[in-house]
């Protein structure tokens, strides 16, 4: 299909995604089919099945909000800077800041710092809205500052200038995670005049108790999503320096989520947006569209697109599910695309889901979008650092 004039695959679905299966198709309609949605329901190129609702999708609703439409890694994104150096001035070997970095930004399920001030000081400076049992606000301290597992990465990047970047990918760990689920169930429990398709497209109604108090541990856990991702850039930039012996001076750092809901105005009406796995790109909004961990990334900026929301990608997007991928896929092969970087190469068989090969094609999905966004910089991994499960 032509990408630059959205097709519509379903009643209410606009896709920009030239490679879509039928169960993502039926999935998006189904959502589509709630009388809350606004207009549209807008699939992005990185578009596959999730649960619930499909990642890749912005969901704009009137008066209302699905919450697990927004999943439970609330205000997951990217944060990537602009450190002011250049690949010459990069040691010949990265192996002790990939060693620096794994002791200062903890990584893995559950993992987190032994004690962490600077998530006590942020906590008291933005009391949760919930009341949080004294064991969830000491994981929600203890984990701030730290990375997670899964698809989330911290990355040291070159651009087409040879510029340096340090880029990372996480959300708001165990706290979000913990309130997401808890209004899920509760909004899974109640009553609707008309029977759900799926039980995961329960919404909340606008005025109503329930509404207000899952807005408000959202937004929250957003905050501590961009805070927390902020705090591991300086984390990995102080261990940059040490290796580099010279301060860093960044001169360009975006921090965006691409899991989350927000209140915005569209057509004249204020509307909820609902980007699950979708990042903003409003006209001129500089964005970061992660690949693979051996395609590289872009710096975008969006051109305000009224179609999808003034919406874009948040990445590849996965083309085959986590077993899927541990069943086709190598730990030999992910070594031999992994070549020439630094990265934990004794760990391949854990990250084997994380293959690039798992993963749709980057360039593919730039194209599917270019009347969404417009690259920046195109950005090539020297060193990559994940969580293993």
């Amino acid at each position: 299909m032509n990408t630059n004039h959205p097709a519509e695959i379903a009643p209410r679905v606009l896709s920009w995604a030239s490679q879509l299966d039928d169960n993502t198709v039926e999935q998006a309609a189904r959502t589509a089919r709630l009388p809350i949605i606004h207009g549209h329901l807008a699939l992005m190129p990185d578009a596959h099945l999730g649960k619930g609702t499909t990642i890749g999708s912005v969901i704009a609703t009137e008066g209302a909000i699905i919450p697990a439409a927004c999943g439970v890694d609330l205000g997951c994104g990217v944060i990537a800077t602009n450190v002011g150096i250049t690949a010459s001035q990069l040691p010949d070997s990265l192996d002790s800041a990939l060693d620096g970095i794994a002791r200062a930004v903890p990584a893995g399920v559950g993992q987190g710092h032994a004690v962490h001030d600077r998530g006590a000081a942020w906590i008291a400076a933005h009391p949760p809205a919930s009341g949080l049992s004294q064991k969830e606000l000491h994981n929600a301290r203890r984990q701030f500052g730290s990375l997670g597992s899964g698809n989330h990465f911290l990355e040291l990047c070159t651009d087409e200038r040879d510029a340096v970047w340090v880029m990372l990918h996480s959300g708001s760990r165990g706290i979000g995670n913990r309130l997401a689920q808890r209004h899920i169930e509760s909004t899974r429990r109640l009553v609707f005049e008309h029977p759900l398709e799926d039980r995961d497209l329960a919404y909340l109604t606008q005025g109503t108790p329930e509404f207000d108090a899952y807005i408000a541990d959202m937004l929250w856990a957003q905050s501590y999503a961009a805070a927390n991702r902020a705090q591991m850039l300086e984390s990995a930039m102080a261990v940059l320096a040490s290796v580099l012996d010279h301060p860093l001076t960044p001169t360009e750092t975006v921090n965006i989520h691409h899991n989350y809901a927000a209140l915005e105005r569209h057509g004249g009406r204020e509307l909820w947006i609902t980007r699950k796995g979708a990042t903003s790109a409003k006209r001129g909004e500089l964005g970061v569209i992660p690949g693979s961990m051996a395609t590289g990334s872009f710096i975008v900026r969006g051109l305000g697109n009224p179609a999808s929301f003034e919406s874009c990608s948040h990445g590849a997007g996965r083309r085959l599910s986590r077993t899927a991928a541990r069943k086709t896929l190598t730990p030999e092969s992910l070594v031999a695309r992994m070549h020439g970087k630094t990265w934990q190469s004794s760990a391949a068989r854990a990250l084997v889901d994380e293959h690039p090969d798992a993963y749709k094609d980057l360039q593919t999905v730039m194209s599917d979008q270019a009347d969404l966004v417009e690259p920046v910089h195109r950005l090539t991994a020297v060193l990559n650092y994940k969580g293993v499960r």
